[in-house]
């Protein structure tokens, strides 16, 4: 499942840099997740890293954008050989 940001952010900026795959970017008001390059840290991390340096805990599972962990291996690897 990918996740995604809530109207509680701050627009911190520590989410960003972390994301591995790039799928974190400034949206129109809040920071914003593209669920096609989000793995939750599959494949890179054991957890989620955005979710582990977010100050107001606003990055919950995107439940419209649900992945087994074998999916989101799956687009790790998509995305890793396309780089």
């Amino acid at each position: 499942m990918a996740l995604m940001i809530t109207d509680e952010c701050i627009n911190c900026d520590v989410c960003e840099p972390e994301c591995p795959n790039g799928a974190i970017s400034q949206g129109d008001e809040i920071y914003v997740i593209d669920p096609a390059l989000c793995t939750e840290c599959v494949g890179h991390y054991d957890e989620p890293q955005c979710v582990s340096v977010c100050p107001v805990d606003c990055i919950p599972k995107d439940p419209s954008h649900a992945e087994t962990k074998e999916q989101l291996q799956a687009k790790f690897e998509k995305i890793s050989a396309a780089k």
